[in-house]
């Protein structure tokens, strides 16, 4: 592992603000890579390299979120949240103002009201930090782009088709998701593929050149399998247990399982109880080759994901004393 430096004795885990906790060392530092690197991931001022985690963490400006009931729908509270990921080790957060789910309808005038401003007070709060926006609508993709994001997370596979362009216009990336078909904010019912895996495959890198196509840099492109939506628990399932198909397409991957209901199904337990299942969910995820993790807990993630990074030999612990000093 070339450019690496030797690990330091050991020390409690405290995040650097850019991935792994301190002390662990990696290959290179963000943001000093080659243009023509290949596999690199550049979002805003940060880059990441093939074998590094970014972290995502989840900042809802919703009332009415599944998992949070609205804990940061109020403006100081969603920055308060922002600076807590930052400080836990959060590379991107991402900032949804529509519930995903069924829900009261919220017009696209109350998601500007909800994300605009905020972005752009993230924006100069954190100058370096990655800021996504979950939204299905290019009007909002263009606004909040010239407040300040850096990707937009059309969680809803390009149901408004000027969402590629408009992400091109604002400079910022673009997650290509896959919902099987759906329309924004509605839940599966018997959905059937021939294969799942190869279905999301052919619709998110179809995507993701059709991006490319609009004007968005390859290398600010990732793919989303997008578990639940347009899925049941099993086909979440298989999607997780044959991620390195995804991976191998080339494209970075994203993996949005935290507290998922295919991981509350599987281990019969309600929101607020499936940190665990989520963790495992997420190593297995990491280890299959996916680069970006939308998660609700920052801290927890963080340290599997860095002990994950450690186990693939991207990176080396923080102290190895032990039987040796």
């Amino acid at each position: 592992m070339p450019d690496q430096e030797q690990a330091t004795g050991p020390q409690a885990p405290r995040p650097d603000g850019r991935g792994l906790v301190a002390g662990v060392q990696r290959s290179a530092e963000p943001g000093v890579r080659r243009r023509d690197e290949p596999g690199v991931l550049r979002l805003g001022r940060r880059s990441f390299g093939p074998g590094e985690f970014a972290v995502m963490a989840i900042v809802n400006r919703t009332p009415d979120s599944f998992f949070d009931r609205g804990a940061t729908f109020a403006t100081e509270a969603a920055y308060d949240a922002i600076d807590r990921a930052v400080a836990d080790g959060a590379d991107l957060v991402d900032i949804g103002g529509v519930k995903a789910g069924y829900g009261e309808p919220v017009s696209e005038e109350e998601e500007l009201r909800r994300t605009v401003d905020f972005v752009a007070g993230i924006r100069e709060r954190h100058p370096d930090l990655v800021i996504s926006v979950d939204t299905y609508r290019s009007a909002v993709a263009r606004r909040v782009g010239a407040a300040g994001a850096n990707l937009i997370n059309d969680t809803w596979a390009g149901s408004d088709p000027e969402m590629p362009a408009a992400a091109a216009e604002a400079g910022a990336g673009l997650v290509c998701s896959h919902v099987g078909g759906l329309t924004p904010r509605t839940d599966p019912h018997r959905m059937a593929y021939a294969d799942v895996v190869a279905d999301v495959i052919r619709t998110t890198t179809g995507l993701a050149e059709r991006a490319v196509a609009e004007g968005v840099s390859r290398d600010a492109i990732v793919i989303d399998p997008t578990h639940d939506f347009g899925k049941n628990t099993l086909q979440s399932l298989e999607l997780t247990r044959r991620l390195d198909e995804l991976t191998a397409t080339g494209w970075p991957v994203l993996v949005a399982v935290s507290n998922k209901d295919f991981i509350g199904e599987t281990l019969d337990l309600p929101p607020g109880h499936r940190g665990a299942g989520t963790l495992a969910a997420l190593s297995v995820s990491a280890w299959l080759g996916a680069r970006v993790f939308r998660v609700h807990d920052v801290p927890a993630a963080r340290q599997a994901l860095d002990l994950i990074a450690v186990l693939r030999g991207a990176a080396l612990p923080a102290g190895t004393r032990r039987s040796l000093a």
